[in-house]
């Protein structure tokens, strides 16, 4: 689920902006809890194809856990194994909070709800248990799966992930831009959409998940025939979750 890339010059971190319109708190109480449930065939969704995509060896330690608890329960759906690893949804609570500053910072700027922008990284990065990494296991920092084409001027780093082609899954090894901080990664994603004239339907859609999500498939974001549903159904959870 990886997209075309598109030049921006690089960026260097800078401190968050102060939201005009901040994110609701995710730490906690009957929002976030009272949607997990929901979200659980989700996460098993995207940890199982972050171990398929980038091999343990990529998957961060919490991601390990999750793919060897998944392994074990044989017997299980994936949901049910990984509802007992992340019980309450802590891991997910602590990636959004995270990430808010970023998000905000960004959705300020696309004209979107910040849980567009938090449901899009999550996605893209399996709640942050499938990172892009570097040869030596550092973090890239990339949690929206930004490609390094010819014109970037940053960082890179090659990783294995999935394309669709025809409508049937492809296993690549493709080379991604790499950044120094998650701030970094979230003002290149903002620029990426704002500089891309495809990727009009999906700004100042504002609280419209819908609308975001099929922008970004209508612009070619990614190969993956279920893109739009699949950010659709997270986005409007993460909204529901923070009401």
């Amino acid at each position: 689920m990886r997209h075309a890339d598109f030049h921006t010059a690089s960026i260097a971190p800078t401190a968050p902006a102060q939201s005009t319109r901040p994110m609701a708190a995710v730490g906690g109480g009957a929002g976030f809890g009272g949607v997990y449930s929901a979200m659980q065939n989700e996460i098993a969704d995207f940890i199982s194809q972050g171990s398929a995509d980038s091999g343990a060896s990529m998957l961060s330690p919490q991601g390990r856990m999750l793919q060897a608890r998944l392994q074990d329960a044989e017997a299980a759906p994936a949901s049910a194994a990984v509802g007992a690893a992340f019980a309450d949804g802590s891991e997910q609570k602590a990636f959004l909070e995270q990430i808010a500053p970023w998000a905000r910072q960004a959705g300020e700027r696309l004209g979107v709800a910040p849980q567009l922008v938090s449901a899009h990284a999550a996605l893209e990065s399996g709640w942050g248990q499938r990172p892009l990494r570097q040869a030596e296991g550092a973090s890239t920092h990339n949690l929206f799966g930004i490609k390094a084409g010819p014109n970037w001027q940053g960082e890179v780093a090659d990783n294995a992930t999935t394309e669709y082609e025809h409508g049937t899954a492809v296993k690549k090894t493709e080379r991604f831009r790499s950044y120094p901080d998650q701030g970094a990664a979230f003002r290149d994603y903002a620029q990426v959409l704002l500089d891309n004239p495809r990727y009009a339907g999906a700004i100042g859609t504002g609280t419209d998940a819908r609308a975001f999500a099929q922008g970004l498939a209508k612009g070619g974001y990614a190969t993956d025939p279920a893109y739009a549903a699949k950010l659709t159904k997270l986005a409007a959870r993460l909204q529901g979750a923070s009401e």
